[in-house]
């Protein structure tokens, strides 16, 4: 998931310390545990990609508090509890401090001390405060502050009640406003209480910050005075969580990291800013809370068990910022699918003006590939025909600009060298090279974008179909078949028994053995005789470390287990391999893999991180951390539905009023009953030992098994 920023692309760098990040659509805080936003570390309060808050720092009587505990009420809420240092002749603390903190389009925290001991405490309450306006991406890479910035002004406003910094940079203006409660005194970069705290007693206050953007004013979706239970965020989470799916199984994980799924989908959704009440998923947190075209249209895939809504989202978002010129600063083409999405300031300077950089050769096939998989699942019919000129000019793309040399086969090079130089979801500058590993020389046909502009034909072709046009779907039908032969007559390498990663500039296969394979199981696009060959090594010790695939395997030249992309093992590239193993029957390795993947996320206490290290579990017990990783991350979120969604061999087609179920569910999860949304219902499966059910399909919808 590397940023399009090609000038800072790679993992970002470690925040420092236990951070705690909390995140509300896009706006988001990491702190650390204690709840301090320090400025020598990856910290900060970001709305639209800014850090609007770059100190938060807590003393009392101008010593720091000392960490007890962090509760993370919720994705967007924590409580931080910590003490006060002993006073002098004490040999205790007696003062409890709680700093409760609600993160939505600004931030409020609700401050309360405690006093435990028979006397009163009287107390200096004090709160360090400054904002440095740094673009994320500064942040993320440890650039130097923005104050280094010559054309930048800071200053500082103090009236009686809150305190507004104001940046202004190349003509742009930010804003931070803090607000106190109480008899609160505040001077420039200070907001401070001069109080007694009663014996057996408590004292309370309030603070938030808002921020404004240009001449907009963001209202924080938190203010103090009001019920928290009340506020947007808050009703979204319950309402979200109310419609999620209900899972019950004696698999302890399982149910756990199914929770955690669903808590995790919920606290990365965003709005589209001109259409409120539109929610598409960001890619991650903390450095990608921004719509990704790969990142939102994989992840609403694999999710589609737990809403559609958010899959019809990511598409009529991405639809809006869909390529209509040519720019080679942006690689925006007429019809492209963007890869990202940025309002901070360098990202408009890096991109030469824009706010969406397009390059990526993988989300533009699938698009089309997820708006036919969301038409299987019941999307109505207008809907489609509403998106359907989007997946046209996709497919129209694909053809006039994906396929560089007419070869039927898309390629990418990046356009200048700002943009990535790998453009599949292996994005990193030396995610893609030969057995050797050499680096690939560009323009590169990825197997995997083959595989999805197959899916994407595929898609095309089935909706023709469902809206009686059969001449397109013929069309279609034609095209896939014969991007099938072409891609198992180029890419398979019959002497070593697996498909190449791809062809290079020369067309001469890349001949790594890598993870990229499973997508094309998932696909579909492998020939049947060639797809036993493929199962066994993805299973055989050099890919498969037992809780996961590696992205590359270790007998390959450039393996690193500790790498972003050459060697660690990435969640949803796992569940995709799942998917592509039971598709071609190989129920047995299916399992074997999703296990392992789901014992994974049993270690993070049912969280997948976006990437961990692919050493072998016979090795090391437990799945090694990768110290940049996002977490929560979306498509590792949404990995463990698509793993359940392949044990289950569930596979909708609405259009043809059927429904294919064959659960090949392990030992371990029975009994296993699951409730989820389907169209306009939701249907309940039930899986035991002795058999199946399944109720409350659509009218008029059969179910069939495959034999």
């Amino acid at each position: 998931m590397t940023s399009a920023w090609a000038s800072g692309s790679g993992p970002p760098v470690h925040t420092g310390g236990e951070a705690i990040t909390l995140i509300e659509g896009s706006t988001f805080c990491v702190s650390s545990s204690s709840g301090d936003v320090l400025p020598e570390r990856t910290h900060g309060l970001f709305v639209a990609d800014t850090r609007i808050l770059s100190v938060w720092r807590l003393t009392v009587d101008g010593a720091d508090v000392e960490p007890l505990t962090t509760i993370e009420d919720d994705s967007n809420q924590a409580t931080f509890i910590a003490r006060t240092p002993p006073r002098r002749g004490h040999a205790d603390s007696t003062l409890l401090v709680r700093r409760t903190r609600y993160v939505g389009d600004g931030l409020r925290e609700d401050l309360v001390l405690r006093n435990v001991g028979r006397d009163a405490a009287h107390v200096v309450v004090a709160l360090a405060v400054d904002a440095d306006f740094a673009d994320l991406f500064q942040v993320k890479h440890g650039r130097p502050a923005p104050d280094q910035v010559v054309d930048q002004i800071v200053d500082v406003e103090v009236g009686p009640d809150l305190m507004t910094y104001r940046c202004t940079v190349g003509g742009s203006g930010r804003s931070m406003t803090v607000t106190a409660s109480g008899e609160a005194v505040l001077a420039a970069g200070l907001v401070s209480y001069r109080t007694a705290v009663p014996a057996r007693g408590e004292w309370s206050a309030c603070l938030s910050v808002r921020a404004s953007i240009g001449s907009q004013h963001i209202p924080p979706r938190y203010r103090c005075g009001e019920n928290v239970e009340d506020a947007t965020p808050a009703r979204r989470l319950r309402a979200w969580r109310t419609a999620a799916p209900i899972v019950s199984t004696p698999d302890a994980g399982l149910a756990a990291t199914l929770r955690v799924s669903i808590r995790d989908l919920g606290a990365l959704q965003i709005d589209d800013p001109d259409h409120p009440g539109r929610r598409a998923v960001a890619a991650g947190a903390p450095w990608f809370m921004a719509l990704f075209g790969r990142d939102s249209l994989l992840t609403s895939w694999m999710a589609l068990p737990v809403d559609q809504r958010l899959a019809l989202g990511t598409l009529q978002t991405l639809a809006r910022f869909q390529g209509v010129k040519e720019d080679p600063l942006t690689e925006e083409q007429p019809g492209r699918i963007l890869h990202e999405v940025r309002f901070g300031r360098e990202a408009a300077m890096a991109l030469g003006g824009g706010r969406a950089y397009y390059g990526t050769a993988d989300a533009t096939p699938l698009f089309v590939a997820l708006l036919g998989e969301l038409h299987r699942w019941g999307l109505p019919g207008v809907e489609v025909r509403a998106l359907l000129p989007a997946a046209d000019r996709a497919l129209a793309w694909v053809r006039e600009y994906g396929d560089l040399d007419g070869d039927g086969f898309v390629e990418y090079r990046r356009s200048t060298e700002r943009g990535l130089a790998n453009q599949g979801w292996k994005d990193s500058f030396d995610g893609v090279n030969d057995a050797a590993g050499r680096l690939a020389v560009p323009p590169i046909a990825l197997a995997e974008v083959q595989a999805y502009v197959y899916a994407a034909y595929r898609a095309r072709a089935a909706i023709a179909t469902a809206l009686g046009d059969p001449a397109t779907a013929v069309t279609y039908v034609e095209r896939a078949a014969a991007l099938k032969a072409a891609f198992n007559d180029r890419f398979w390498l019959p002497d070593r028994k697996w498909f190449a990663v791809g062809l290079d500039a020369d067309k001469r296969p890349l001949d790594a053995l890598a993870s990229n394979m499973g997508h094309c199981l998932w696909s579909g696009i492998i020939d049947d005789d060639k797809a036993a060959a493929v199962a066994a090594h993805m299973l055989a010790p050099p890919m498969w470390t037992g809780f996961g695939l590696r992205t590359l395997a270790s007998t390959m030249g450039a393996y690193n287990p500790m790498s972003y992309h050459n060697g660690s093992v990435w969640p949803h590239d796992t569940a995709v391999a799942v998917a592509g193993l039971m598709r071609y029957g190989f129920v047995e390795e299916a399992q074997e893999v999703g296990l392992g993947l789901l014992d994974a996320a049993v270690h993070g206490g049912g969280r997948l991180p976006e990437l961990f290290c692919g050493f072998d579990r016979t090795e090391l017990s437990v799945p090694v951390a990768y110290p940049t990783s996002c977490s929560p991350q979306a498509w590792a979120a949404a990995a463990p539905w698509l793993v359940v969604r392949s044990l289950l061999r569930l596979d909708p087609d609405l259009p043809n009023s059927r429904v294919m179920v064959a659960p090949a569910v392990p030992d371990r999860m029975l009994p296993l009953r699951i409730e989820h949304p389907l169209a306009s219902t939701r249907i309940t499966l039930d899986v035991r030992r002795g058999g199946w059910t399944i109720e409350g399909l659509p009218e008029g919808v059969v179910v069939e098994s495959p034999s």
